[in-house]
Formats: C-alpha cells, sequence, structure tokens
C-alpha cells in the first residue's frame, strides 16, 4: 500500500515558495522549567475565620515537612506532624492524622475541634532540592573525598 505523494511534502509557503516546515528544536538549547516554588510557611499562623480558612490551612499544613501546633476548641495544645487526612463536606467528619511530638500514639482530630494552628517545627526540607545533592554528589566523586553514592545520606 502506498501513501498518497502529499503526505510525503512539507507545506509551502505560498509567497516563498520555500518550505514552511517549522525547524526542530534542539532539545539541549531548550528552556529548562523550574521546579513548583514552595511557600515558605515555616513559623505561620494563619487566622482561621472561616471554615475555608481552616481547610486551606490543615491542606498546607499536611503538605508541609515539618510540625504543627493544633489547639483544640476546649483548649488543649498538641504539636506534632500531619500525616493523613479525609475530607468530607463537613467539617464534623472530616479528619486529620497526626504523630505527636513526644509520643508514638497517633491521633485522629476532626477538623470542628480546631481552634488554631500554628506552623511551628522547622520544615526538614528547607534549602533542600535534587540540584544541591547532585552538586555535592559530583563533588565528593571529583575529590574522592568520602564515599561518592547515588544513596541518599542518612537522616540526622
Amino acid at each position: 500500500m502506498s501513501v498518497p505523494s502529499h503526505f510525503d511534502r512539507h507545506p509551502t509557503d505560498p509567497v516563498t515558495g520555500q518550505s514552511a516546515a517549522k525547524p526542530v528544536p534542539d532539545p539541549e538549547q531548550l528552556e529548562v522549567a523550574a521546579g513548583t516554588a514552595r511557600q515558605n510557611v515555616e513559623g505561620w499562623v494563619p487566622e482561621l475565620n472561616t471554615d475555608a480558612d481552616l481547610r486551606a490551612a490543615l491542606e498546607e499544613a499536611f503538605e508541609y515537612r515539618g510540625d504543627v501546633t493544633i489547639t483544640r476548641k476546649d483548649g488543649a495544645k498538641v504539636e506534632g506532624y500531619i500525616f493523613d487526612r479525609s475530607t468530607s463536606d463537613s467539617l464534623a467528619t472530616s479528619f486529620i492524622r497526626l504523630l505527636p511530638k513526644d509520643s508514638n500514639n497517633r491521633l485522629k482530630i476532626s477538623y470542628a475541634e480546631i481552634m488554631a494552628l500554628a506552623f511551628t517545627g522547622r520544615d526538614t526540607a528547607a534549602g533542600k532540592s535534587y540540584e544541591a545533592w547532585v552538586k555535592k554528589y559530583w563533588q565528593k566523586k571529583t575529590t574522592g573525598e568520602g564515599e561518592a553514592s547515588i544513596q541518599p545520606d542518612a537522616l540526622e
């Protein structure tokens, strides 16, 4: 089966008669998009005036890589890492799951119980990036300093 010849031709500019085919860009010269910029929320105490404010702040807290302090409506405070959340239409049936800083007992806290939220812990991933890791890797590799490995460094 042969393909008609008009599929083989590049379109031509009707004025100049030149090929109108777009040049194929060199992938080495393409712009490299930066990674997603993250807002620094370390130390932030959001105002929780509406249900939407609370939901947005808890979503940020879930994405945060440090500890937060939750103040419940009964005045009790708990500091820890939010590792899970479950949302629904109602604050009473939406929950966060938190690993307290001073305990291994996981807590489940209803959004409706939360009066205040503060990003009190250090963002454990702040300032770290893939580019910094690559730079450190190649520095070790070229100087012979230490063991250059593609495995991540141990957590300190």
